[in-house]
């Protein structure tokens, strides 16, 4: 119980968006799912964090990729976080206790969270080494895929295991796509002052728009396949957030302002 109100705490301080539609869940989904993205936030976070080199990030990827790929009943969350810190001291809480979140989930479904944990880790580990070159549509597709595809991947597995719910697998690496390709149109300014571009040779704005648009066609199609029940009520929500991103975008705003933010989510969330 103890875990589970931490868990919870830190993802409403990691991410509001997802922490209205976790809270939503089910018991024994609502953990499977908290426990999944957490320990992808946690990896996403080393990728991401600006005061630790390449070389320490792939390090400290691969030490815990490793970690998740020796676990069997059980992993050492202690020994992890202090193998973790013996690296650097500036990890944020969310990557320290990362072992911890992994144990957060059912038993039934934590191993299947733990291999998409541990492969999570070694994709983002091959990226950051090769500092985000994204050169070809295959190369965006790959690290697409990598990010935010196989998360799709992953949470129909998830709805599987809690009520049967099958998805179609395409549309759900749409979904996962769609998101972070999104996300890419929206941080493009602020990836280019790092001396990243995740837009392919050649590629402008209106073309990754339009690969935005394609894959986030494909979540519709994935959506509205979803019956009544806990996996739409979750899948709606971020759906939606990235719809209206774009149309403000599509409108000369740099992102979605917070208040509208606020306002989408209570329309979806008051029934």
């Amino acid at each position: 119980m103890e875990l589970r109100k931490s868990a919870l705490e830190v993802l409403q301080e990691t991410s509001r968006t997802f922490y209205i539609p976790i809270i939503r869940l089910p018991s024994g989904l609502q953990e499977a799912v908290s426990s999944a993205y957490l320990c992808m936030r946690a990896i996403d976070q080393i990728e991401d964090h600006p005061d630790l080199d390449n070389a320490l990030k792939v390090k400290l990827l691969q030490t815990i990729s490793l970690a998740f790929q020796a676990a069997t009943d059980t992993i050492d969350a202690e020994a992890l976080a202090a193998e973790l810190c013996q690296q650097t001291s500036l990890l944020e809480e969310v990557s320290i206790r990362i072992g911890e979140w992994a144990m957060l989930a059912p038993g039934a479904i934590a191993p299947r969270v733990w291999d998409a944990s541990a492969a999570m880790a070694d994709r983002m580990a091959y990226w950051v080494d090769r500092n985000w070159a994204i050169e070809t549509t295959a190369d965006l597709d790959c690290y697409t895929f990598s990010v935010a595809g196989t998360v799709g991947l992953l949470l129909s597995d998830l709805w599987a295991w809690h009520d049967g719910t099958t998805t179609n697998r395409t549309h759900a690496i749409g979904f996962g796509r769609g998101l972070q390709a999104v996300n890419i149109l929206r941080n493009q300014a602020e990836d280019l002052e790092r001396g990243v571009s995740f837009f392919p040779e050649g590629w402008d704005y209106e073309r990754m728009y339009a690969y935005a648009q394609g894959n986030l066609s494909l979540a519709d199609a994935y959506t509205h396949a979803l019956p009544l029940g806990p996996a739409l009520d979750f899948c709606q929500i971020p759906l939606a957030l990235a719809h209206a991103t774009l149309d403000a975008m599509a409108h000369g705003e740099a992102k979605l302002s917070r208040m509208k933010v606020i306002a989408l989510v209570e329309q979806l969330t008051s029934s």
